[in-house]
């Protein structure tokens, strides 16, 4: 799926307004996105959801079902950051999903970033598919850290990432590893959890 570049402003206005509304029952409206059939890809023209409008709304919603350490959150005005490191596939869609939106008063921005000190300064890191071959550094230097790592790298999460996005018979699935989450400190509500496939902490060999 080639990364999504260029959206109309009847667009970003639309996933706003579908955004906010989502905004007050996002639990439901994610079982419902992942068990939407046939996401079409960026340049088809149907009227249904692209994997990365899903996706984003995905990462909106996540951020009221977390519980992140009363510092790590600051102070009551302190945004909410999203941040992306390598290749972003969402284009503008991300920034059109969250814009005006807020969480318990902290207003949710986005980010790109390149560095595992940016990624730290985040409550959301989504780790892009360019990142693979660094993936095992960038999950190290953020292990024990208040941030949670989502990609839709191949077995993100079996490799200690904690929410990983599978595009499963043209639907979006979710995987969490919440061992890596307990480890960094961070609280995956039950109802998150029930929606997606827990996997094991992996095992390492003697």
């Amino acid at each position: 799926m080639q990364p999504i570049a260029h959206h109309s402003r009847n667009t970003g206005a639309r996933l706003a307004a579908v955004a906010s509304r989502w905004a007050a029952c996002g639990l439901r409206w994610m079982l419902l996105l992942a068990l939407l059939p046939g996401l079409r890809s960026a340049g088809e023209t149907d009227t249904g959801p692209t994997e990365y409008q899903v996706k984003a709304v995905f990462l909106f919603n996540f951020a009221k079902f977390i519980e992140w350490p009363a510092a790590k959150l600051g102070g009551p005005d302190s945004p909410l950051v999203i941040g992306i490191i390598g290749d972003n596939p969402f284009g503008t869609l991300l920034e059109e999903t969250i814009k005006d939106q807020a969480i318990n008063g902290h207003k949710l921005v986005s980010r790109a970033i390149s560095t595992t000190a940016e990624a730290v300064a985040c409550h959301i890191v989504f780790i892009s598919r360019s990142e693979k071959e660094r993936l095992r550094p960038l999950l190290a230097a953020l292990k024990g850290q208040p941030v949670v790592t989502v990609s839709e790298l191949r077995g993100f999460a079996q490799d200690g990432g904690m929410i990983a996005l599978v595009l499963l018979n043209g639907r979006v699935k979710l995987e969490i590893n919440p061992a890596a989450a307990g480890e960094a400190g961070v609280k995956l509500s039950s109802k998150l959890l029930s929606i997606a496939r827990i996997t094991p902490e992996p095992k390492h060999e003697p």
